[in-house]
């Protein structure tokens, strides 16, 4: 009786493992069938950085139409094969799994370019304690991580005027559409934190050039150590006040960006991604200048005033922008006065686009 027991024991164990092996073989074989949808997921988006690279260069007439049609047919090709290939390596390993019951042979030799490291702690009682740390988790606690700064060439224009205190930006007494500013300059970009990309840190040097055209035949005069607009005795064809500018800005950045992670590097990239930024800007007022055009007794005259103007020597503002990739919309207003002394106080405020190059 004993030994039947013992029999029916023995079978119920192997049928269980039996059981139990089966289903750890279908669970290996439905990780490795999955992988073959994110091997061609990956492999596309691989495709489609590839083509996008290529239209850049040949927006840019580093290469001819030929070329970059001959440049993407090699690279769908390339990845087609990679495709092919990789799928192959997975439906050869779901065979092997299915002719060894679940189990993959493993080729033991020794490998110079692998190791484990093994620690053994002996906490005095006769049992160790012991952890493995193989290559793989070295490496990946090793990964190399895209460098922190990156630098670009800023050059911005757009619309310029003054708010005056106590009157709406419709009551300026400057031509909104002649009114502009221009702005160049070099900017660095430094990642905040080493594992995320979240927020950016930019800082930089500027050249402003913020320009402003009278409105009714006017031009700016000192009277008495006072800067006000007054009537001009021709008719002018043009009068231009401009107001030159070195400033240094400072914006945090926030937005997205596209995750890339190779063997040994982690990259961040914010191409065609959303970035909105905000911050300040200070420096020094360089130079104040006047242009006046008119007729007198029928010759052409033009005048040409560099003077201080009472301007503001010292220069400080808020600016902010938003927009997709190096395409943004940019908004700065100086929190000094234009003038020093005047009637009424003035603040520069611009609107226009800004490209990082």
């Amino acid at each position: 009786m004993k030994k039947v027991a013992y029999l029916l024991v023995l079978i119920l164990s192997i049928s269980g493992t039996q059981f139990l092996n089966g289903q750890e073989e279908q669970h290996k074989i439905e990780v490795l069938s999955n992988q073959k949808n994110k091997i061609i997921a990956q492999e596309k988006e691989l495709l489609k950085e590839e083509v996008e690279a290529i239209n850049k260069r040949l927006d840019n007439n580093q290469i001819s139409a030929a070329e970059a049609k001959l440049l993407k047919e090699a690279a769908a090709k390339k990845r087609a094969l990679n495709i092919e290939n990789r799928i192959a390596i997975i439906d050869a390993k779901i065979a092997l799994l299915q002719r060894n019951d679940g189990e993959l042979p493993q080729i033991q030799e020794a490998d110079t370019t692998d190791f484990t490291a093994r620690i053994e702690i002996d906490f005095g009682g006769g049992d160790s304690s012991e952890f493995t740390w193989t290559r793989k988790q070295w490496e990946r606690k090793n990964l190399r991580y895209d460098r922190r700064t990156y630098n670009d060439l800023v050059i911005a224009f757009g619309l310029n005027n003054a708010l005056v205190e106590g009157q709406s930006i419709e009551d300026t007494p400057y031509k909104i559409g002649g009114s502009r500013f221009f702005e160049l300059g070099w900017v660095w970009r430094t990642r905040v934190f080493k594992n995320t990309n979240i927020l950016r840190f930019h800082y930089g040097f500027s050249f402003q050039f913020n320009g402003l055209k009278p409105k009714d035949n006017q031009y700016f005069t000192v009277n008495n150590g006072v800067t006000e607009l007054e009537d001009f005795d021709f008719d002018l064809e043009k009068s231009k006040f401009r107001m030159d500018n070195l400033v240094f800005p400072v914006h945090f950045e926030f937005g997205p960006s596209k995750f890339r992670e190779s063997e040994k590097r982690i990259r961040y990239s914010i191409n065609n991604r959303f970035r909105f930024g905000i911050g300040a800007y200070g420096g020094f007022n360089l130079g104040t200048r006047q242009k006046l055009k008119y007729n007198r007794d029928g010759d052409s005259v033009k005048d040409k005033f560099k003077r201080s103007y009472n301007t503001s020597n010292f220069v400080y503002g808020l600016s902010s922008y938003m927009g997709v990739d190096g395409v943004l919309l940019y908004l700065k207003y100086d929190l000094n006065p234009i003038f020093k002394d005047a009637t009424v106080e003035q603040r520069n405020i611009s609107l226009g686009l800004r490209f990082d190059l």
